[in-house]
């Protein structure tokens, strides 16, 4: 048995819509249930479960006559705004069962990269399992864009785990483990467990599944994967069917080892959850302050801007040969900073007021890469 899943209370559970839904769209009632019966089972002996589940584009296909998943953004977002609620009501009605609530959350890039933003989604995910309600986590699909994004489930999935300090992640798929190739071919072997980048050397990793109704694939696992253990997160990757047994602790999929140490939640996000809308150009000063002494980053040390962006937004900071230092949310929006390049803020201060004493970005908001 595997001491990491049995000894774990807060476990965040991920689940594609190919696990969820029949291959033409709309859910699966069967493969819902059997899903939720172990993840039930684990919350009501007290263990706290988070749900990311996928399934709200899939589940809105059929009921408007989409023959397969639509490739415009538009239209996805059609397809999410009807099948969320489908998804939703779906799993409450499953939950119901174990006498459990479940509380829907909606997550967009900016609700866990700006400050505000982010606690108040920790301090929602925290109060439903508080109120021992199981939160079904989704990217908000009806207005994400492609430029805000997160992308694939996966991944939301790691980050939602960093995000609530996770004992396990589940990672549930179409496959039964990672293998060293397609499963299908002839001398692929399936690999048991991943301690590092080493076990991975060779590896073949796929695209996107066969059922053509999600968007990730064996590839997006492996890097939500890195991302868990990055955070000191260990990660079971099976398929769906396999839930109860993984859950239960059996040696079951693959299992990655989570690495000993564990960031600040909110800066992991910062780090793998963002995409930076533009870059600051360090002299080799504010390097060294940013990098070797991890110091905020003020106007006197910026030689030259990159990009469109606001106030509040991601910003690459980059050193004299333009490689990323480190990624920050910026305090100016991109037209006030080229006149404020090379002075001091008490400079600044006295010719522009004191609302531009302040740094471009503070340390509390800067995450080195």
């Amino acid at each position: 048995m595997r001491e990491a899943v049995t000894s774990a209370r807060r476990i965040v559970v991920k689940i594609g819509s190919s696990s969820l839904t029949t291959p033409a769209g709309g859910l699966d009632d069967t493969r819902v249930d059997a899903l939720v019966d172990p993840l039930g089972a684990l919350a009501a002996a007290g263990r706290e479960v988070v749900l990311v589940s996928s399934g709200a584009i899939a589940a809105g296909l059929a009921p408007l006559g989409l023959p397969r998943r639509p490739r415009d953004l538009a239209t996805q977002q059609a397809a999410a705004s009807v099948g969320q609620g489908l998804l939703i009501g779906r799993y409450a009605a499953a939950f119901a069962r174990h006498r459990l609530t479940v509380g829907q959350v909606l997550l967009t890039v900016d609700d866990v990269t700006r400050r505000a933003h982010y606690r108040n989604a920790y301090r929602t995910l925290r109060k439903l399992l508080d109120l021992r309600a199981v939160p079904i986590v989704n990217e908000n699909d009806t207005v994400a864009t492609e430029e805000i994004r997160f992308g694939d489930n996966d991944r939301l999935a790691a980050l939602v785990a960093a995000l609530v300090d996770a004992d396990l992640l589940v990672l549930l798929s179409d496959v039964d483990a990672l293998w060293t190739g397609d499963p299908a071919r002839a001398g692929s072997t399936r690999i048991t467990e991943v301690h590092g980048e080493g076990d991975l050397a060779g590896v073949d990793i796929g695209g996107a599944g066969r059922a053509g109704v999600g968007t990730g694939g064996m590839v997006t696992k492996v890097e939500a994967a890195r991302i868990a253990t990055g955070f000191g997160i260990p990660v079971v990757l099976t398929a769906a069917p396999l839930a109860a047994p993984a859950l239960a602790g059996e040696p079951v999929g693959t299992f990655f080892h989570p690495s000993s140490r564990r960031p600040a939640a909110r800066l992991f996000w910062l780090a793998h959850a963002t995409a930076p809308r533009g870059r600051l150009h360090l002299d080799p000063g504010a390097v060294q302050a940013v990098v070797g002494r991890r110091k905020s980053l003020l106007p006197a040390g910026i030689t030259a801007v990159d990009g469109a962006f606001t106030a509040g937004d991601p910003v690459d900071l980059v050193d004299t040969e333009g490689a990323p230092v480190a990624r920050g949310l910026v305090n100016y929006d991109a037209v006030e900073l080229p006149g404020l390049l090379g002075r001091s803020t008490t400079e600044l201060a006295a010719a522009l007021g004191p609302a531009y004493e302040r740094e471009v970005v503070h340390r509390d908001d800067l995450v080195l890469l």
